[in-house]
């Protein structure tokens, strides 16, 4: 199965397109070479290449220093902030037991670092008791573009690639 690409007007296998340029149809879509420009995006550190700017960006975090504490237990091994709360909030992390309790942990975490507090979305959420839960559904927010985030770890990947705001410390 296959299609012409819009662009270049070369026979292509439905492997050649995207999944979104494929769903544009007959004569919409464009061939991952010509979406590309051609252009392959290669790793100053270690030569690899890549299709995509985005592709290449994800790649770079390997190169990064392993120098980020956690910052509940302090364990310093984590590439990025993101990385280190997600260690938290999957539960693992020695300075608080369970994926429920990190939730609380690092939203009170944040609550008390004055460098994020301007990430936080404020009031908790009714909860069906119609008692206010401790940790609101979205408690995080990015202050760039309004999203809101369930965790931590999810804003600061979302800053990382989006707005490229590296978080190599966190809460401060």
């Amino acid at each position: 199965m296959g299609r012409y690409c819009s662009e270049c007007d070369e026979w292509c296998s439905n492997s050649q397109f995207s999944s979104n340029q494929w769903r544009k149809g007959d004569g919409c879509s464009r061939c991952k070479s010509c979406v590309g420009g051609g252009i392959n995006f290669q790793c100053g550190e270690c030569y690899r290449q890549f299709n995509s700017q985005n592709e290449l960006n994800m790649h770079m975090q390997v190169h990064r220093p392993r120098n980020v504490a956690c910052p509940i237990c302090g364990e310093q091994r984590f590439r990025s902030g993101a990385n280190a709360v997600q260690h938290v909030e999957s539960g693992y992390c020695t300075g608080c037991r369970g994926q429920d309790n990190a939730r609380q942990q690092i939203y009170e975490f944040a609550q008390r670092q004055s460098g994020m507090q301007q990430f936080l979305t404020g009031t908790p959420m009714l909860t069906n008791g119609g008692q206010y839960d401790s940790v609101p559904d979205f408690p995080y927010q990015c202050r760039e573009c309004a999203k809101s985030f369930r965790q931590m770890s999810q804003l600061l990947q979302h800053q990382d690639q989006k707005h490229n705001r590296y978080t190599h410390r966190i809460g401060y």
